[in-house]
Protein backbone atom coordinates (compact mmCIF):
# COMPACT_ATOMS: atom_id res chain seq x y z
CA UNK A 1 0.00 0.00 0.00
CA UNK A 2 1.17 3.39 -1.11
CA UNK A 3 1.70 6.07 1.83
CA UNK A 4 -1.08 8.24 -0.14
CA UNK A 5 -3.61 5.29 -0.06
CA UNK A 6 -2.55 5.16 3.70
CA UNK A 7 -3.24 8.47 4.57
CA UNK A 8 -6.60 8.70 2.58
CA UNK A 9 -7.91 5.83 5.04
CA UNK A 10 -6.61 7.07 8.26
CA UNK A 11 -7.04 10.62 9.02
CA UNK A 12 -8.97 10.75 12.69
CA UNK A 13 -6.67 7.98 13.68
CA UNK A 14 -3.51 11.01 12.60
CA UNK A 15 -5.84 14.13 14.45
CA UNK A 16 -6.30 11.83 17.45
CA UNK A 17 -2.54 10.98 17.74
CA UNK A 18 -1.32 14.62 17.14
CA UNK A 19 -3.97 16.12 19.23
CA UNK A 20 -1.94 16.66 22.25
CA UNK A 21 0.77 18.13 20.65
CA UNK A 22 -1.38 20.59 19.00
CA UNK A 23 -1.38 24.35 19.32
CA UNK A 24 -4.71 25.79 21.02
CA UNK A 25 -5.67 27.55 16.98
CA UNK A 26 -4.85 23.20 15.72
CA UNK A 27 -7.20 21.91 18.45
CA UNK A 28 -10.19 24.50 17.83
CA UNK A 29 -9.65 23.05 13.88
CA UNK A 30 -9.00 19.40 15.12
CA UNK A 31 -12.27 19.44 17.62
CA UNK A 32 -14.30 20.95 14.50
CA UNK A 33 -12.95 18.17 12.37
CA UNK A 34 -13.72 15.17 14.42
CA UNK A 35 -17.32 16.69 15.81
CA UNK A 36 -18.57 17.60 12.47
CA UNK A 37 -16.86 15.22 9.57
CA UNK A 38 -19.74 14.77 7.59
CA UNK A 39 -19.71 18.85 7.07
CA UNK A 40 -15.92 19.16 6.39
CA UNK A 41 -16.20 16.74 3.40
CA UNK A 42 -19.28 19.07 1.79
CA UNK A 43 -17.34 22.02 2.39
CA UNK A 44 -14.96 24.06 0.56
CA UNK A 45 -11.86 25.10 2.68
CA UNK A 46 -12.65 29.05 2.71
CA UNK A 47 -15.84 27.78 4.21
CA UNK A 48 -13.94 25.72 6.88
CA UNK A 49 -12.17 28.96 7.42
CA UNK A 50 -15.00 31.30 8.10
CA UNK A 51 -16.60 28.84 10.07
CA UNK A 52 -13.87 28.86 12.17
CA UNK A 53 -12.76 32.38 11.47
CA UNK A 54 -9.35 31.58 11.36
CA UNK A 55 -7.30 32.05 7.53
CA UNK A 56 -7.26 29.67 4.91
CA UNK A 57 -3.64 28.99 4.99
CA UNK A 58 -4.39 27.90 8.82
CA UNK A 59 -6.46 25.45 7.63
CA UNK A 60 -4.13 24.22 4.69
CA UNK A 61 -0.93 23.81 7.39
CA UNK A 62 -3.14 22.18 9.74
CA UNK A 63 -3.58 19.34 7.02
CA UNK A 64 0.04 19.51 6.50
CA UNK A 65 0.67 18.89 10.06
CA UNK A 66 -1.16 15.66 10.01
CA UNK A 67 0.34 14.31 6.79
CA UNK A 68 -1.53 15.05 3.65
CA UNK A 69 -0.86 17.13 0.95
CA UNK A 70 -3.89 19.67 1.37
CA UNK A 71 -7.04 20.28 2.22
CA UNK A 72 -8.10 18.21 -0.57
CA UNK A 73 -6.67 14.84 0.06
CA UNK A 74 -7.94 15.15 3.95
CA UNK A 75 -11.19 15.68 2.80
CA UNK A 76 -10.88 12.11 0.47
CA UNK A 77 -9.62 10.68 3.63
CA UNK A 78 -12.26 11.86 5.82
CA UNK A 79 -14.80 10.82 3.17
CA UNK A 80 -13.50 7.01 3.10
CA UNK A 81 -13.62 6.87 6.86
CA UNK A 82 -17.53 8.40 6.90
CA UNK A 83 -18.18 5.65 3.92
CA UNK A 84 -16.59 2.52 6.19
CA UNK A 85 -16.43 3.74 9.71
CA UNK A 86 -14.05 2.77 12.04
CA UNK A 87 -15.89 1.96 15.38
CA UNK A 88 -14.59 4.48 18.15
CA UNK A 89 -14.31 2.25 21.43
CA UNK A 90 -12.79 4.71 23.49
CA UNK A 91 -14.69 5.17 26.38
CA UNK A 92 -13.59 7.39 29.43
CA UNK A 93 -13.23 5.95 32.55
CA UNK A 94 -15.51 6.95 35.19
CA UNK A 95 -14.61 6.82 39.02
CA UNK A 96 -18.28 4.96 39.45
CA UNK A 97 -17.33 2.53 37.18
CA UNK A 98 -16.74 -1.11 39.07
CA UNK A 99 -13.68 -2.68 38.37
CA UNK A 100 -14.51 -5.06 35.62
CA UNK A 101 -15.97 -2.03 33.87
CA UNK A 102 -12.73 -0.55 34.01
CA UNK A 103 -10.90 -3.50 32.98
CA UNK A 104 -13.06 -3.34 29.91
CA UNK A 105 -12.41 0.08 29.04
CA UNK A 106 -8.81 -0.81 29.23
CA UNK A 107 -9.14 -3.66 26.56
CA UNK A 108 -10.93 -1.91 24.20
CA UNK A 109 -8.40 0.89 24.56
CA UNK A 110 -5.49 -1.18 23.74
CA UNK A 111 -7.42 -3.09 20.97
CA UNK A 112 -7.89 0.54 19.38
CA UNK A 113 -4.02 1.59 19.89
CA UNK A 114 -3.51 -1.76 18.13
CA UNK A 115 -5.91 -1.54 14.99
CA UNK A 116 -4.67 2.50 14.90
CA UNK A 117 -0.96 1.65 14.33
CA UNK A 118 -1.54 -1.38 12.34
CA UNK A 119 -3.05 1.19 9.73
CA UNK A 120 0.01 3.72 9.73
CA UNK A 121 2.65 0.93 9.43
CA UNK A 122 4.89 1.79 6.23
CA UNK A 123 5.73 -1.65 4.13
CA UNK A 124 8.84 0.00 3.89
CA UNK A 125 10.12 1.34 6.59
CA UNK A 126 9.03 -2.35 8.07
CA UNK A 127 10.76 -4.03 5.37
CA UNK A 128 13.87 -2.44 5.70
CA UNK A 129 14.22 -2.35 9.59
CA UNK A 130 13.83 -6.23 8.92
CA UNK A 131 16.54 -6.03 6.63
CA UNK A 132 19.18 -4.24 8.71
CA UNK A 133 18.43 -6.46 12.27
CA UNK A 134 18.83 -9.56 9.74
CA UNK A 135 22.07 -7.88 8.38
CA UNK A 136 23.82 -6.70 11.64
CA UNK A 137 26.52 -8.30 13.53
CA UNK A 138 25.22 -6.91 16.85
CA UNK A 139 21.56 -5.08 17.54
CA UNK A 140 21.29 -3.44 20.64
CA UNK A 141 18.06 -1.58 22.16
CA UNK A 142 17.39 1.41 24.06
CA UNK A 143 14.99 2.95 25.75
CA UNK A 144 14.76 5.08 29.21
CA UNK A 145 12.29 5.01 32.20
CA UNK A 146 8.82 2.96 30.81
CA UNK A 147 10.56 2.76 27.28
CA UNK A 148 13.66 0.51 28.35
CA UNK A 149 10.83 -2.32 29.96
CA UNK A 150 10.36 -2.41 26.40
CA UNK A 151 13.70 -2.84 25.14
CA UNK A 152 14.20 -5.48 27.65
CA UNK A 153 11.77 -7.43 26.28
CA UNK A 154 13.21 -6.86 22.45
CA UNK A 155 16.89 -8.54 23.95
CA UNK A 156 14.60 -11.36 25.36
CA UNK A 157 12.95 -11.87 22.10
CA UNK A 158 15.54 -11.60 19.73
CA UNK A 159 18.47 -13.75 21.97
CA UNK A 160 16.03 -16.46 20.48
CA UNK A 161 16.75 -15.66 16.80
CA UNK A 162 21.20 -16.27 17.41
CA UNK A 163 21.53 -12.33 16.60
CA UNK A 164 24.07 -11.10 19.01
CA UNK A 165 21.62 -8.63 20.80
CA UNK A 166 21.91 -6.21 24.05
CA UNK A 167 19.43 -3.90 26.06
CA UNK A 168 20.34 -1.03 28.04
CA UNK A 169 18.37 1.38 29.84
CA UNK A 170 21.13 3.87 31.75
CA UNK A 171 21.76 6.92 29.03
CA UNK A 172 25.55 6.42 30.67
CA UNK A 173 25.71 2.74 29.32
CA UNK A 174 23.86 3.72 26.32
CA UNK A 175 26.54 6.44 25.14
CA UNK A 176 29.23 4.10 26.69
CA UNK A 177 28.08 1.17 24.31
CA UNK A 178 26.77 2.96 21.49
CA UNK A 179 30.59 4.20 21.25
CA UNK A 180 32.17 0.75 20.60
CA UNK A 181 29.26 -0.24 17.73
CA UNK A 182 30.47 -0.09 14.04
CA UNK A 183 28.60 0.20 10.54
CA UNK A 184 28.10 -3.28 10.90
CA UNK A 185 25.45 -2.45 14.52
CA UNK A 186 22.12 -2.03 14.84
CA UNK A 187 20.44 0.31 17.27
CA UNK A 188 16.83 0.37 18.42
CA UNK A 189 15.84 3.50 19.88
CA UNK A 190 12.53 3.46 21.72
CA UNK A 191 10.57 6.50 23.15
CA UNK A 192 6.93 7.38 23.25
CA UNK A 193 7.78 11.28 22.90
CA UNK A 194 10.72 11.11 20.37
CA UNK A 195 12.18 14.10 22.55
CA UNK A 196 13.86 12.29 25.06
CA UNK A 197 17.33 14.54 25.32
CA UNK A 198 19.42 11.50 26.97
CA UNK A 199 18.48 9.16 24.44
CA UNK A 200 18.92 11.47 21.28
CA UNK A 201 22.58 12.58 22.31
CA UNK A 202 23.19 8.66 22.35
CA UNK A 203 21.50 8.40 18.49
CA UNK A 204 24.41 11.39 17.87
CA UNK A 205 27.27 9.13 18.90
CA UNK A 206 25.41 6.42 16.88
CA UNK A 207 25.68 8.16 13.65
CA UNK A 208 28.73 9.76 14.23
CA UNK A 209 29.85 5.38 14.46
CA UNK A 210 27.71 5.49 11.23
CA UNK A 211 25.47 2.62 13.28
CA UNK A 212 22.45 1.98 11.75
CA UNK A 213 19.23 3.19 13.55
CA UNK A 214 15.38 1.96 13.79
CA UNK A 215 13.64 4.52 16.24
CA UNK A 216 9.70 3.10 17.58
CA UNK A 217 7.67 6.29 18.30
CA UNK A 218 4.64 8.15 18.15
CA UNK A 219 3.48 9.20 14.68
CA UNK A 220 3.32 13.03 15.46
CA UNK A 221 6.56 14.58 13.92
CA UNK A 222 9.94 14.63 16.69
CA UNK A 223 13.74 15.10 16.49
CA UNK A 224 13.86 10.68 17.03
CA UNK A 225 11.31 9.87 14.01
CA UNK A 226 13.19 12.30 12.07
CA UNK A 227 16.91 11.47 12.86
CA UNK A 228 16.80 7.53 12.41
CA UNK A 229 17.06 5.60 9.27
CA UNK A 230 14.04 4.05 9.64
CA UNK A 231 11.53 5.04 12.08
CA UNK A 232 8.33 3.02 12.93
CA UNK A 233 5.29 4.72 14.42
CA UNK A 234 2.60 4.45 16.73
CA UNK A 235 -0.76 5.45 17.81
CA UNK A 236 -2.36 5.90 21.20
CA UNK A 237 -4.46 8.38 22.69
CA UNK A 238 -4.57 9.50 26.90
CA UNK A 239 -7.02 9.53 28.84
CA UNK A 240 -7.37 10.77 32.69
CA UNK A 241 -6.76 7.76 34.14
CA UNK A 242 -3.68 6.42 31.41
CA UNK A 243 -0.50 8.64 30.11
CA UNK A 244 -0.70 8.82 26.10
CA UNK A 245 2.98 6.90 26.66
CA UNK A 246 1.74 3.89 28.92
CA UNK A 247 -1.15 3.47 26.27
CA UNK A 248 1.08 3.20 23.85
CA UNK A 249 3.32 1.13 24.96
CA UNK A 250 1.46 -2.17 23.81
CA UNK A 251 1.78 -1.12 20.11
CA UNK A 252 5.69 -0.76 21.19
CA UNK A 253 6.06 -4.52 21.97
CA UNK A 254 3.57 -5.78 19.40
CA UNK A 255 5.81 -3.95 16.66
CA UNK A 256 8.87 -5.51 18.01
CA UNK A 257 6.88 -9.00 17.87
CA UNK A 258 6.24 -8.90 14.23
CA UNK A 259 9.91 -7.75 13.64
CA UNK A 260 10.93 -11.04 15.79
CA UNK A 261 8.28 -13.13 13.78
CA UNK A 262 9.41 -11.50 10.51
CA UNK A 263 13.31 -12.20 11.34
CA UNK A 264 12.66 -15.80 12.35
CA UNK A 265 10.68 -16.80 9.45
CA UNK A 266 13.70 -14.84 6.48
CA UNK A 267 16.40 -16.83 8.95
CA UNK A 268 14.64 -19.74 9.47
CA UNK A 269 17.72 -22.34 9.28
CA UNK A 270 19.45 -20.62 11.39
CA UNK A 271 16.82 -19.41 14.05
CA UNK A 272 15.30 -22.33 14.52
CA UNK A 273 18.74 -23.97 15.41
CA UNK A 274 19.07 -21.43 17.97
CA UNK A 275 16.12 -21.73 18.99
CA UNK A 276 15.88 -25.34 20.02
CA UNK A 277 19.27 -24.73 22.02
CA UNK A 278 17.40 -22.11 24.08
CA UNK A 279 14.56 -24.32 24.62
CA UNK A 280 17.20 -27.43 25.58
CA UNK A 281 19.30 -24.75 28.24
CA UNK A 282 16.09 -23.55 30.07
CA UNK A 283 14.37 -26.72 30.25
CA UNK A 284 16.59 -27.72 33.20
CA UNK A 285 14.35 -25.07 34.82
CA UNK A 286 11.35 -26.89 34.67
CA UNK A 287 9.93 -29.17 37.17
Amino acid sequence: MSKDQQQQQHCIPRIRSFYNRFSEKEKMIADYILNNPEHIIHSTISQIADDLQVAEATVFRFCKRIGFKGYQAMKIALASEIVNPVKDIHETINETDNEKEVAQKIFRSNIRTLEETSHILEQEHYNRAVELIIGARKVEFYGNGGSGIVAMDAHHKFLRSGIQTAAYSDSHLQLMAASQLTDQDVIMFISHSGTNKDLLDVLEVAQQNRVKTIGITTLAKSPLGQKVDVPLYTTSEETDYRSEALASRIAQLSIIDALFVNVMMKTKETSQESLNKMRKAVAVKRI
